[in-house]
């Protein structure tokens, strides 16, 4: 019993995935996924603060590698 209702379970999981993958976007999206993620950030969406604070700490990591890379010996 445990076994039918697991593969009924699949199945209607399987139907109801449409086919498409979850990282398709509109062909005519012009945004780039940063300015998206900065719209987000500047929302008052719970969480988007948390948004920014990553875009932060992504920059100043990447910051970081950019100096260390131009340092020479």
């Amino acid at each position: 019993m445990r076994a039918r209702s697991l593969t009924i379970a699949l199945a209607l999981c399987a139907a109801c995935s449409g086919g498409t993958s979850a990282k398709s976007t509109p062909a005519t999206d012009s945004l780039t996924e940063r300015q998206r993620d900065s719209i987000l950030a500047q929302s008052r969406i719970p969480g988007a603060s948390g948004v920014g604070k990553a875009m932060r700490a992504a920059d100043s990591t990447s910051a970081r590698v950019r100096a260390t890379d131009s340092v020479s010996p």
